[in-house]
């Protein structure tokens, strides 16, 4: 395990007036980093979406831009439309293409968003894909969208080990500035994974296993492998996931970010929600790709299982603040909501 780098930023955050918040403050997160947001994979999804983020005070999102269904010719699609509209309002939102722009973006008062991808599809079987996806300003890549393919194993299929192709495209992201993400990804590849990459390794979105029960949900040996890289898990919003009755709350999220804290230290735990609001009129899903193959009804997906309620983003300063509520350190706390994610950022996009 290695230890948090406290990283320092041009200008303190003030914020401004909030909708959200209407008390004082027990602490203000030095960052907020939310490492994984899915907005409708569609180009005539709205920018303002990105507004909930900014109503949570949140400094950097990394939205993500496609995954394995998804044809190269829509995510680039999706890329090209995202970067127009968040280049379209300059006054709220920040492309962010390094890590110094991290830094600039808070300077301004701005969100900082970056994108990542959900699979390895899209890559072509060619390790050089990633350097080209990196320069339209993917920063987090992870390699199984729930199933199997030719670089590594999904969640939910049989579990199988990295491929040879898999060894070297995790090379290729190392060497391309990217985070490299495990989340969705069967186990044994994810701790193979883990084993071959020269940088931090996290998981952007997900649950521990013996909270969530999920097969979506990593088990204690994979957090402790992802800590032993320099890496984070990102405590994950989704209630099925969560394992909470109804949406999910503070209080489910403090169960989750308390089991993995108490398993390996303050300094490899983060938030990647997972927020999924809908917008009438987008479809991010192909036509003709069955649904139930990434999102298998045995596995507790689909509209009778429910439990698909994610803990709203606007809702992160009141989870700082119970975090110093239950006696987690200032410094522990900006660790969490984002200090932890930065230095995974910083030994990867260099």
């Amino acid at each position: 395990m290695t230890s948090a780098t406290t990283l320092s930023f041009a200008t303190p955050f003030a914020p401004a007036d909030s909708k959200l918040t209407n008390y004082q403050r027990k602490h203000i997160p030095a960052f907020t980093w939310d490492a994984h947001a899915c907005l409708p994979l569609d180009e005539k999804t709205p920018a303002d979406l990105l507004d909930t983020y900014v109503a949570g005070h949140v400094d950097y999102v990394c939205v993500n831009v496609g995954m394995d269904m998804n044809s190269v010719a829509h995510i680039l699609r999706v890329i090209a439309a995202f970067r127009a509209k968040i280049a379209a309002h300059p006054d709220k939102y920040m492309q962010i293409e390094s890590f110094d722009d991290l830094a600039t973006a808070k300077s301004k008062g701005l969100l900082g968003v970056g994108f990542d991808l959900e699979g390895s599809v899209m890559l072509q079987d060619m390790p050089e894909m990633v350097p080209a996806f990196a320069k339209l300003g993917v920063k987090q890549i992870h390699f199984a969208y729930n199933r199997n393919n030719s670089v590594a194993g999904g969640c939910h299929d049989v579990d199988i080990p990295l491929t040879d192709l898999g060894v070297e495209m995790v090379k290729a992201v190392n060497n391309s500035g990217m985070i490299m993400d495990c989340s969705h990804t069967g186990r044994r590849s994810s701790l193979d994974i883990m084993r071959v990459s020269s940088k931090p390794v996290v998981f952007s979105h997900a649950n521990p296993k013996e909270l969530g029960g999920h097969e979506r949900c990593v088990d204690d040996e994979q957090i402790k492998a992802c800590a032993d890289t320099g890496g984070v898990i990102g405590i994950c919003g989704f209630q099925r996931f969560i394992k909470s009755k109804n949406a999910p709350e503070v209080p489910d999220m403090i169960r989750h970010i308390k089991y993995a804290v108490d398993l390996v230290g303050i300094d490899h735990v983060g938030i990647g929600l997972d927020t999924m609001p809908s917008v009438a009129g987008t479809n991010d899903f192909p036509d003709g790709v069955d649904k139930d193959y990434y999102w298998p009804a045995a596995s507790g997906y689909g509209p009778a299982a429910g439990g698909a309620a994610v803990f709203d983003p606007r809702k992160l300063p009141a989870l700082a603040d119970a975090l110093i509520s239950i006696d987690y350190s200032p410094d522990d706390v900006d660790k969490i909501m984002g200090q932890n994610f930065l230095r995974v950022a910083k030994a990867s996009w260099s």
